[in-house]
């Protein structure tokens, strides 16, 4: 009974831990997402990102780059670029740079994994984008990114433009900003059910499955040179394992380190990383913005090129003799959260800002409605409080 009390301390202190570590990355993507939504007229996005040309791309890679490495916020700010008129290859190229590509992973990477990862994250990165242009031009999926355009658009609450005023007097007023406000709030309300019960679920399987068990589903790994299909299957499985202990491209890399301790393949290892996007809740919340059919297509797209990528890394480092070794990961229960650090000024920061927005909103439009009409939405309400619950209890338990 004691263990099990240590273990669920450990893991509600894990959650909020992974969690702190990754609230300014969520803001800041909603932030940006916001002022998109806000600023940007549907032509000026036409005009940049409209077509699928190398400078759209490259300009889409780049915004991606410069733009947060959170999932969910990076699924909000992508949803923003679509439904102004930019092109589905674009978008998704930002997409994927923003979760791939960004300088803060690469440093996290860095820390729990080497630099072999960090070149690996950076070369697949580039890799799953000029395998996902590829992929697109072949299937042309051109009734489907209609469709999908103008769901995004009534996600967004799309409006007529005819009347927007310029972007230049928008963003030196106080309506502006109102705006922004609101469109923070709504999208952290989007998604918070499925961001509270994917990172709590994360903390359990840290504190309460063993390493073995994640040593186990990857078939080859300990070996020091495993098979073609063996190194084939753990990239299949990376994404599967990924699906139960999701928690976005951030919280993944110390999970990572701790397949990689265990003798998970360099292949495996990339593919588990690259696999944020291939999750159920951001499924759920492609399928929100696009509809199901062009959700499940993005998924089978994400999946085919990820694959792809981490095979590829996987035999040009070997080739070159620069296959990373298995060495010693350090598990996400063994990490220190809360201390004075950038981190924790970032978050002071953007918690700050949250709240300031939070209540601008509420006294211009109320509280934002939890929208349960439907049984999904209720059961994810459900399964969501019961995870503040678990957390709440957990952290004030004795560890």
């Amino acid at each position: 009974m004691n263990t099990f009390v240590e273990n669920w301390h450990q893991a509600a202190i894990t959650t909020l831990g992974l969690f702190w570590m990754a609230f300014w990355a969520f803001s800041l993507g909603y932030l940006i997402s916001s002022a998109i939504q806000v600023f940007v007229t549907r032509e000026r996005m036409r005009n940049s990102l409209g077509k699928a040309g190398p400078k759209s791309v490259g300009l889409a890679t780049f915004f991606g780059f410069i733009s947060s490495s959170c999932s969910f916020a990076a699924l909000a700010t992508t949803r923003a670029l679509f439904a102004k008129g930019a092109g589905l290859i674009p978008s998704l190229a930002f997409l994927l740079a923003s979760t791939n590509l960004v300088i803060e992973l690469g440093i996290v990477i860095g820390v729990f994994l080497g630099w072999q990862f960090v070149v690996g994250e950076y070369l697949g990165g580039v890799l799953l984008i000029l395998l996902m242009w590829l992929f697109v031009r072949f299937t042309r999926p051109d009734k489907l990114v209609r469709a999908a355009r103008e769901k995004a658009r009534e996600a967004e609450g799309d409006k007529d433009e005819e009347d927007v005023p310029d972007w230049r007097e928008l963003i030196r007023s106080v309506e502006g900003w109102r705006q922004v406000a609101n469109q923070f709030v709504m999208e952290w309300k989007m998604v918070w059910k499925d961001v509270t019960i994917g990172f709590t679920v994360a903390g359990i399987i840290a504190s309460f499955v063993p390493k073995s068990f994640f040593q186990a589903l990857f078939i080859g790994s300990g070996e020091s040179d495993p098979a073609f299909w063996q190194v084939l299957v753990q990239c299949i499985v990376g994404p599967i394992a990924a699906f139960f202990t999701f928690i976005g491209s951030m919280g993944n890399i110390p999970l990572a380190a701790v397949l990689f301790d265990n003798g998970v393949a360099f292949a495996g290892i990339m593919a588990f990383i690259f696999s944020d996007l291939v999750v159920l809740p951001v499924l759920r919340i492609q399928a929100q913005y696009y509809g199901w059919k062009m959700a499940l297509y993005i998924l089978a797209l994400f999946l085919c090129i990820l694959v792809t990528a981490a095979l590829l890394l996987h035999y040009g480092f070997l080739a070159l003799d620069i296959l990373p070794q298995p060495g010693s990961g350090k598990s996400v229960t063994e990490r220190t959260y809360f201390k004075v650090d950038y981190t924790f000024f970032l978050n002071l920061g953007f918690l700050l800002l949250s709240v300031f927005f939070f209540v601008w909103r509420v006294k211009t439009k109320g509280l934002p409605p939890l929208n349960t009409d439907t049984l999904s939405e209720k059961i994810l309400l459900v399964l969501a409080l019961l995870a503040v619950i678990w957390l709440v209890v957990g952290s004030l338990l004795p560890g």
